[in-house]
């Protein structure tokens, strides 16, 4: 149904509920227009590239740090990280190697390379990868007709004409599909592309809107003796999300968004684009900050709702110790964040795409329908994207 007509039916349908009386219309009205112009995650498919560099990378890493005190404390860090996997388009070495870190000597010491080299590996790595997980949603031709719009979000690289593109030709989906880059936003973005997602189905009830979070983190290895970005890499890694949300009531039904931003906390997470590749800051504060703007803004994310309300969490893995502080600012039990410790074990942080890795394991193993969830992200900012959801199917 067209936007204008959805209002007309809307506002006249209340106009005639309240000459039978107020009491009537208002019930009827209680929820607003939520209650049938909503939106639903209906599926999500994922896809990682096919080399396993975890521990690769924390050997290289290891060399890069000169004294031995930051050795112990990296290999400290390591043991605590609870990553035991994490994923890329690059082949490593040997762990015996300490002269390069890939078979191709992407990265090899004194040799790192430049932002135009690491941008050109990106337009080779991301369309394939991004095909993969979108195909992963197995959409019939008839869905593939239907998508009428396409939201990519990607922090890691950029072309033109890029990802938005590639996938309307690759899928075969209509040309005239609505396209939307969300760029450079870090690890929340997917929650920000599910958000405009939830307004154009709201707005427009026949759209099909196709997501797609892609992040090639590995493409931004720094070669440094700094601890403190050393154990940037130490988490981050490849993947790609794929999600369908309608009108359809399948899946999980997104039912509202918030978003925190703590003060002064503007330098704790930076990403910046650098003559040699996107030069990533990770402040150790984080994980306070994060705990503070969500006990701050705990009211307002669960919307009035007590955690015990709350049966399902989806929250980004931006490492142990970010699980560890929204554990504590919600004072959640352990198996609450079993779904996102576990796509930190088997995937480490991939940047937007995570959380709907998380959310994918929360639709492949539901519960029951009617149970509530909240899902968040977090990124520069210091931002919190929130979002509470429920269960349909």
């Amino acid at each position: 149904m067209p936007h204008s007509l959805a209002q007309a039916v809307y506002f006249g349908s209340r106009a005639l509920l309240s000459v039978a009386g107020a009491t009537t219309a208002e019930t009827f009205f209680s929820s607003k227009p939520e209650t049938w112009m909503a939106a639903y995650l209906n599926r999500i498919a994922t896809a990682v590239p096919g080399n396993d560099v975890h521990n690769a990378f924390v050997n290289f890493a290891d060399t890069l740090l000169t004294d031995r005190r930051s050795q112990l404390l990296f290999r400290r860090m390591v043991d605590r990280s609870q990553i035991e996997h994490r994923w890329s388009g690059i082949v490593p070495l040997p762990l015996t190697s300490n002269s390069a870190l890939d078979a191709d000597g992407f990265y090899s010491r004194g040799e790192f390379p430049s932002t135009a080299q690491r941008m050109r590996r990106y337009e080779e790595q991301a369309p394939p990868l991004a095909l993969e997980a979108v195909r992963g949603l197995n959409l019939s031709q008839d869905e593939r007709d239907a998508v009428s719009h396409v939201i990519v979000t990607s922090c890691t690289g950029f072309s033109a004409p890029g990802l938005d593109l590639q996938i309307v030709e690759g899928l075969g989906l209509k040309p005239s599909v609505e396209r939307t880059m969300v760029g450079f936003m870090g690890c929340y973005a997917a929650i920000s592309a599910l958000k405009l997602a939830r307004h154009i189905v709201r707005s427009e009830p026949e759209a099909k809107v196709l997501v797609v979070s892609l992040e090639l983190c590995t493409l931004h290895l720094q070669e440094t003796s700094n601890l403190e970005q050393v154990l940037t890499f130490l988490v981050f890694g490849d993947g790609c999300a794929a999600a369908l949300i309608t009108a359809d009531p399948q899946g999980l039904s997104l039912d509202s968004f918030h978003a925190e931003v703590a003060p002064g906390s503007a330098e704790q997470i930076t990403w910046n684009i650098r003559d040699l590749g996107f030069d990533m800051f990770l402040s150790g504060g984080v994980p306070g900050s994060i705990s503070k703007a969500l006990t701050a803004g705990r009211e307002a994310i669960l919307k009035g709702a007590e955690t015990d309300d709350i049966d399902l969490w989806a929250v980004h893995p931006g490492g142990r110790s970010v699980l560890d502080a929204v554990e504590a600012a919600f004072t959640l039990p352990p198996k609450a964040l079993t779904a996102s410790r576990e796509v930190l074990r088997k995937f480490g942080n991939m940047s937007s795409a995570t959380v709907l890795f998380v959310l994918k394991s929360i639709l492949d193993n539901p519960t029951a329908p009617g149970a509530r969830g909240c899902a968040m992200a977090f990124g520069p900012g210091l931002t919190a994207e929130t979002m509470l959801f429920s269960q349909v199917t």
